[in-house]
C-alpha cells in the first residue's frame, strides 16, 4: 500500500465499500456525536467523511489535533445508507472507518478559518494567502483559471496559431504606463525594463515570417490597482497575425473566446461566435456613456440637446447655448418609486464629483419634477415621445461639456439598471468597439497626441494623414468587451515606416525621436514587413467574469494588495549595501522620509 494514499479524498464511491484504503489530507471539520468523532478530510480533489469509533486510538489522535492539521488515515470504506448519505458531496454515499491515523503535520491556531466563506480583512487574507487558497471558492477559482488557460491554448492551436515566448528583460519604452526597471550589473547606469506587453516583439515575429503567434504572456506595469486590474503584473492571451484585415482578426478570435466562455459558462448564455456586435466608438460614447458597454443593460442614452435650445429650463438652455450637451437616461417603470429615489440619484451624482442629475418623473403620464414644469408640458411630451418612453417611465438628465456629460450619463445608466434590477446576470454579452479616433487634443499639453495605440494603421493610411484634420482620422483599432469589462485592445498595425513617421510627426515627434525610441521596430519595417494585426485579451479578466467575481484578486494565485505590496513574501523589500554596490546604485531617500540604517540602504560611490 502506498505510504500516503491509495485514493484521493474525492474518489471513493459506494463501489469501494468493504475495501481497505488510505487517504491523506487536511482536517477540514470535526464533529463529536456522543463519543463518536466525525472528521471531514479534505484534499485538492474533494472531501471524505472519516468516522473514529468511541474510545479508539484514532479518536484520541484526531480529537487532539486542530483543524488544518495534515493526517494519513487507513481504514475500511463503509456505506452510509440512504438516510445518512450526503447528496452535496461526491463521496456522500460512503465514509471511512479509521483504523490507523498518522499525523504528518499538526496545525497551530489559524489566523483565518478555511471552512466556510466568512469575510476576512484583505490584508489578513493576502498575508496568509496559502491558507486563503485552501478555501473552497478561491481554490475552485484557481483551478478554473488553469482549465481556462488550457482551453485557450488548445483553441488557439486549433486555429493555426503557434506559441512562442518573448523576452522578459527588454528595453524601456516612453509610451504607455510606467515601466518596472531592472538595473544591469554589467552595464553600470543602464536598466532593463520588464515588458508592459510583448507588443514590439510580436510584431517583429510577424516581420520574421512566423505568420500566426500567440502566448499566455506575463505583463508588468507600475500602475495603481483597480477591481479589474492587478498592480504589478497580469497575464494576457497575446496574439498576432500576418496578412490580415480587421475582419480576419475578429473571425479568428471570436470562436476562441466564445468557445471558452461556452465551455465554462455553467448554463449562462454566450454571444455566439460570428455575431459579436461592432459598435463605433462615438456611438458607444453616446448610447452607453463609455467605450466598454454592458449590453445586458437595456437602457440607452440619447442626446436631447436640441430639445433644450431656448428652453424655459434655463440651466440646460444655457449649457446648450455654451456648446454643452444634455443626455437623457431613461428610468423605466419607476411610477412606483418615490421622489426620494430620484433625489438620491442626484445626491449620488454629486457625491461622485459631478454637478448632479436632473430628472423628470411620470406616473400614468402625469409629469413631475422642476425640469418638466419649467420646460413646459408640450415640449416635455414631445421629448418623451421622441425617446419612445411609456407613461410610467422616468428620465434622468446629465448636462455639461460633452465628455463630462457622457461620463455621468454612463455611470447613471449603470446605477439606474442596478437599482431597478434590469441586468440579466445569466448572460455573457460580447461586442467589439471599433473606429477609435487616431488622435485627440491634449488640453494640458495643448497639442495633438495619440488617443489609443501609436502603432495602429490609420484608416486611409498616408493619404488621410496628409489631407485630413488629425482629429477626424479614425484608426483600425478595436477593443473587445464582455459585460462591461474591457478584455483587450487591439489593432491592425502600422507596418510602413513612411506612415509611421508621419503619424508620429502629427503627434509632435521627430523622425529622430522615432528612430531612437522605437529603433528595433522601425528598422525591421525597412526590410519588408507584412500587413499584420492582433490583440491581447486579459486572462485574469476572463477568469474573473467566468467565476462571477467582482475583484480580480479572487482569481490570481498570489496577488498584491492595493499598494502593490506582497504581504506574504514581504515585497518590495530593502536590499543590502553589497547588492547595491554590485549594481552601482546609490539610494536617494524621498524628502521627509524617516532615516534608515545607512549600512542597509546606501552603497558607497
Amino acid at each position: 500500500m502506498h505510504a500516503y494514499r491509495t485514493h484521493n479524498c474525492g474518489e471513493l464511491r459506494a463501489s469501494h465499500v468493504g475495501e481497505t484504503v488510505r487517504l491523506s489530507g487536511w482536517i477540514h471539520r470535526k464533529r463529536d456525536h456522543g463519543g463518536v468523532l466525525f472528521v471531514d478530510l479534505r484534499d485538492h480533489y474533494g472531501i471524505t467523511q472519516i468516522v473514529a469509533k468511541a474510545n479508539s486510538e484514532p479518536l484520541k489522535i484526531l480529537d487532539g489535533l486542530r483543524v488544518e492539521s495534515v493526517v494519513t488515515i487507513t481504514g475500511v470504506v463503509v456505506g452510509r445508507g440512504s438516510e445518512a448519505a450526503n447528496p452535496n458531496l461526491a463521496t456522500g454515499e460512503i465514509e471511512l472507518s479509521a483504523d490507523v491515523v498518522v499525523v504528518q503535520s499538526s496545525a497551530e491556531e489559524l489566523p483565518l478559518p478555511v471552512a466556510g466563506e466568512a469575510e476576512y480583512p484583505e490584508d489578513t487574507r493576502l498575508r496568509y494567502r496559502f491558507l486563503d487558497l485552501r478555501r473552497e471558492r478561491i481554490h475552485a477559482n484557481i483551478v478554473l483559471r488553469s482549465q481556462v488557460i488550457s482551453s485557450i491554448r488548445r483553441r488557439m492551436t486549433d486555429q493555426g496559431f503557434t506559441e512562442f515566448q518573448t523576452p522578459i528583460l527588454t528595453a524601456s519604452s516612453p509610451e504607455g504606463a510606467r515601466d518596472y526597471l531592472v538595473p544591469s550589473r554589467v552595464h553600470p547606469g543602464k536598466f532593463y525594463a520588464l515588458p508592459q506587453a510583448p507588443q514590439m516583439f510580436k510584431q517583429l515575429l510577424m516581420v520574421a515570417g512566423f505568420d500566426r503567434y500567440f502566448q499566455i504572456a506575463p505583463c508588468f506595469r507600475d500602475e495603481d490597482a483597480r477591481a479589474d486590474r492587478s498592480p504589478g503584473e497580469f497575464y494576457q492571451l497575446d496574439f498576432e497575425m500576418s496578412y490580415v484585415t480587421q475582419e480576419d482578426v475578429f473571425q479568428a478570435i471570436e470562436p476562441v473566446l466564445a468557445g471558452v466562455f461556452e465551455e465554462f459558462a455553467s448554463g449562462r448564455s454566450v454571444t455566439p461566435a460570428g455575431s459579436f456586435p461592432r459598435i463605433p466608438y462615438r456611438e458607444s460614447m453616446l448610447k452607453y456613456g463609455n467605450d466598454k458597454p454592458d449590453l445586458r443593460n437595456p437602457i440607452l442614452i440619447s442626446d436631447v440637446s436640441k430639445h433644450f435650445e431656448g428652453s424655459g429650463f434655463g440651466l440646460f438652455a444655457n449649457i446648450v447655448a455654451g456648446g454643452g450637451v444634455v443626455r437623457a437616461i431613461p428610468a423605466p417603470n419607476t411610477a412606483d418609486k418615490s421622489r426620494r429615489f430620484f433625489d438620491e440619484m442626484n445626491e449620488w451624482a454629486r457625491s461622485e464629483g459631478h454637478a448632479g442629475l436632473g430628472y423628470i418623473t411620470q406616473k400614468g403620464g402625469e409629469l413631475g419634477g422642476p425640469i418638466a414644469k419649467n420646460h413646459g408640458e408640450e415640449a416635455t411630451r414631445k421629448l418623451i415621445a421622441e425617446l419612445g418612453l411609456g407613461p410610467d417611465d422616468g428620465i434622468f438628465f446629465a448636462a455639461g461639456k460633452e465628455l463630462q456629460a457622457a461620463k455621468l450619463a454612463g455611470f447613471a445608466r449603470t446605477r439606474t439598471a442596478e437599482l431597478l434590477d434590469l441586468i440579466d446576470k445569466d448572460r455573457f454579452e460580447f461586442c467589439w468597439i471599433v473606429d477609435f479616433p487616431m488622435f485627440e487634443y491634449d488640453e494640458d499639453a495643448k497639442k495633438v497626441d495619440f488617443s489609443h495605440n501609436p502603432f495602429s494603421m490609420p484608416q486611409g493610411e498616408l493619404g488621410a494623414l496628409e489631407t485630413k484634420d488629425p482629429l477626424d482620422i479614425l484608426a483600425y483599432q478595436y477593443d473587445i468587451v464582455c459585460n462591461g469589462v474591457e478584455l483587450s485592445s487591439g489593432a491592425i498595425r502600422n507596418h510602413r515606416p513612411d506612415i509611421m513617421y508621419k503619424a508620429f510627426e502629427i503627434a509632435g515627434y521627430s523622425k529622430e525621436d522615432v528612430d531612437k525610441n522605437f529603433s528595433g521596430m522601425i528598422n525591421a519595417f525597412k526590410f519588408g514587413a507584412p500587413p499584420h494585426g492582433g490583440s491581447a485579451p486579459g486572462i485574469d479578466r476572463i477568469v474573473m467574469l467566468l467565476a462571477g467575481e467582482p475583484n480580480i484578486r479572487e482569481v490570481v494565485l498570489f496577488p498584491m494588495n492595493q499598494r502593490a505590496e506582497d504581504l506574504m513574501m514581504g515585497a518590495p523589500s530593502e536590499v543590502s549595501a553589497k547588492q547595491l554596490r554590485e549594481l552601482h546604485i546609490r539610494l536617494v531617500e524621498p524628502a521627509g522620509a524617516a532615516k534608515k540604517d545607512p549600512a542597509k540602504v546606501v552603497a558607497p560611490g
